[in-house]
């Protein structure tokens, strides 16, 4: 799979024509920020300013900044789009990581705009909404594929939260392999890293039948992706994709998946209908880590979130001086 930082950007088109075919690509608060600072953007962010005027009698349930933000993440998305199989993704905003409702509502919303600014999209083909995977956020995935959304629970860091994204029917989920702040936090290595759960849950989802994907992210060497050879999709970057097209001498990491893993009885491990049980089991898995990596990585995503709306105010500000 293209992704993690593949950036729905127009110097990563070469990527999937020269290395590809690929089935989905993957985007996010930071990724499109790094993206949309750049100034030849200047453009699009300016289209989707006005596009958002546009459309504000439509959503006057947000602010027309966060609404133009939305719109200029769907148009880098429907920039790569054509040159891939499957999924453009799109992730919600972080603030509303802790309210189902807000959650569901931005969802329809990203994906009303893509039909408004591509008629011919086949939305539950070809989008996929990234949801943080708090609870309130997994409630979000389950209402929205029952209504056809196609969803992917993101920032997941245990098994337990892997569990009820499956149970809630999400298409794919995307375990972290490292924590967010690896790439944000230069020389910080990730010292308890979770290729051993994409390994486990797949199990699991397999035992169970589950129709989820899981779709390790956040990887950060050749190492990592070797060694999760046979998960179902694997979030890449560009610069490790041109890593792998390259001739490897010497042995590579074996995967993990050729190990021998023990017999797990199809059991499903129901959380659904049980939140203070659900929110118990996921406050002590790994002693409260997963809790802590979850926050951590919304904190992230917030503060991209808001250098998204910073960038956005001051190119409105230039508009205004014209």
């Amino acid at each position: 799979m293209f992704g993690s930082n593949a950036r729905t950007r127009d110097d990563n088109l070469p990527v999937p024509r020269t290395l590809g075919p690929f089935r989905d690509c993957t985007s996010n608060q930071a990724i499109a920020f790094a993206e949309l600072s750049k100034p030849k953007h200047a453009g699009l962010i300016e289209d989707s300013l006005k596009e958002a005027l546009k459309l504000a009698s439509r959503f006057r349930d947000i602010d027309y900044i966060e609404l133009a933000v939305d719109i200029a993440m769907v148009k880098l998305a429907l920039k790569i789009l054509p040159h891939i199989h499957g999924h453009v993704h799109i992730q919600t905003n972080p603030n509303y990581s802790y309210s189902t409702e807000k959650t569901i509502a931005n969802a329809f919303r990203i994906v009303q705009i893509f039909k408004y600014l591509d008629l011919g999209i086949e939305t539950t083909r070809r989008v996929c909404i990234k949801i943080p995977s708090t609870w309130e956020g997994l409630m979000a995935c389950r209402t929205l594929e029952m209504a056809g959304v196609r969803t992917l629970a993101t920032t997941l860091f245990t098994f337990e939260q892997a569990a009820l994204a499956a149970e809630v029917g999400c298409t794919y989920i995307a375990p972290y392999v490292n924590q967010l702040k690896v790439h944000f936090e230069p020389g910080f290595v990730d010292p308890q890293k979770l290729l051993p759960l994409c390994v486990s849950v797949q199990a699991y989802y397999e035992a169970i039948g589950a129709r989820t994907a899981v779709l390790p992210a956040s990887l950060t060497s050749t190492d990592e992706i070797f060694a999760l050879a046979g998960a179902h999709h694997i979030t890449i970057s560009p610069g490790l994709l041109r890593q792998l097209s390259t001739p490897v001498s010497g042995p590579v990491t074996a995967s993990l998946f050729d190990s021998e893993l023990p017999y797990l009885e199809p059991k499903l491990i129901s959380y659904v209908n049980d939140e203070a049980g659900y929110r118990g089991a996921f406050g002590r898995a790994d002693n409260g880590a997963g809790v802590t990596k979850l926050t951590q990585a919304i904190i992230i995503f917030n503060s991209m979130q808001e250098k998204l709306i910073e960038l956005f105010t001051a190119q409105q500000e230039m508009l205004f001086r014209k």
